[in-house]
């Protein structure tokens, strides 16, 4: 343990810049690093006004969208917009 504590005092008295070669940038499987893979989908939960989800569930129900669907496709529309 105390060989890890003098590593960690010696770094933090050196100048460790010069041990990275900015010209040859590291990936992470250059590191040893693999992050864990993601599925396609992710759980969100957000808090919508009652009147609004309630109007999102109406119009959904009306056209014969499923209203998740119905919000996943409206978020999609404002991005597209929004670019």
């Amino acid at each position: 343990m105390r060989t890890k504590e003098v590593e960690i005092n010696d770094y933090d008295q050196m100048d460790t810049t010069t041990f990275i070669d900015a010209s040859k940038p590291l990936g992470l499987a250059d590191l040893n690093i693999r992050l864990p893979e993601e599925g396609p989908t992710k759980v969100v939960s957000i808090r919508l006004p009652t009147n609004l989800l309630n109007q999102i569930k109406a119009f959904s129900t009306n056209n014969d969208i499923p209203y998740q669907a119905y919000i996943k496709y409206l978020l999609s529309q404002g991005i597209k917009r929004d670019k």
